[in-house]
């Protein structure tokens, strides 16, 4: 398949880091810190992010990361197109060591995000998309060198299942949430819940996997800026919670909206 120099680098980026990830992942320290927001940091999280930024630098866009998202407003509103990275997504499921973190890398141009690449180093299943390219994912991947020979599954053909299916968050199952999930229990009668931490829930509605991701909680731009590329891609709705508004990124406060992430043709 005929992929992007800037997808090349991408997911190069995401395997890189994820080795080292894996590496720190599998020792006895993760030297767990806290954030001015009482958010953990490991040592992982700031490795990753220097890979990435090592890697990312061949090109000539911006980045913006959240592991270094002191860059202010003024300065960056004039980006027409950056990089937005998360090293790791999911860092408390990270230090539970129950496998759903996630490395995400996007390019956001014009305050969209059209190009996306998350890894889960410990699944080993990447998620990639580009405009104009497509949305796939490749299970069991290892190498770049491994892309052409890998089995790619096309997500704009995927399918959401019969039985009406919701993402939720783990640990951000509020009233909002409880609320949706009773509308849809009374629309589909039975419906089924499944949970995933980091950007894993988005993925699952892009693959086929749920139908949709109702979010009524807190998330930063770059929590969601790549697997929003793989979803909107992969024939998804990707709105605030009106299922009209798109999100944008790049705002001069990088919280989210809350929103919703819907397979085409859901209700």
């Amino acid at each position: 398949m005929n992929i992007s120099e800037n997808l090349k680098l991408a997911i190069e980026a995401s395997l890189k880091a994820g080795e080292v990830i894996m590496e720190i992942y599998n020792s006895e320290d993760f030297e767990i810190e806290l954030k001015d927001n009482n958010s953990p940091l490991t040592k992982a999280d700031k490795v990753a992010h220097e890979i990435i930024k090592s890697h990312l630098s061949a090109s000539t866009y911006p980045l913006l990361s959240e592991e270094g998202a002191e860059i202010s407003y003024k300065e960056r509103k004039t980006w027409n197109l950056f990089w937005m990275v998360d090293p790791i997504d999911g860092t408390k499921e990270f230090i539970k060591r129950n496998g759903e973190f996630t490395v995400n890398i996007a390019l956001i141009k014009n305050q969209r995000p059209v190009l996306g690449v998350v890894y889960a180093p410990v699944l080993k299943h990447l998620y990639f998309a580009e405009e104009g390219f497509g949305s796939f994912k490749i299970e069991n991947i290892s190498i770049l060198d491994d892309l052409n020979s890998s089995k790619f599954i096309d997500l704009q053909k995927t399918i959401p299942p019969d039985i009406y299916t919701l993402v939720v968050s783990k640990s951000h199952m509020n009233s909002e949430t409880q609320e949706y999930v009773n509308e849809k229990e009374k629309e589909y009668g039975t419906i089924k819940m499944a949970s995933f931490g980091s950007s894993l829930k988005i993925c699952k509605v892009a693959e086929g996997s749920a139908n949709c991701y109702p979010r009524f909680g807190p998330t930063m731009e770059w929590d969601t800026a790549a697997a929003h590329a793989i979803a909107f891609i992969a024939n998804c709705i990707v709105a605030k919670t009106d299922l009209n508004t798109p999100l944008i990124y790049n705002k001069e406060d990088l919280l989210n909206p809350y929103f919703i992430i819907q397979k085409n043709g859901n209700s």
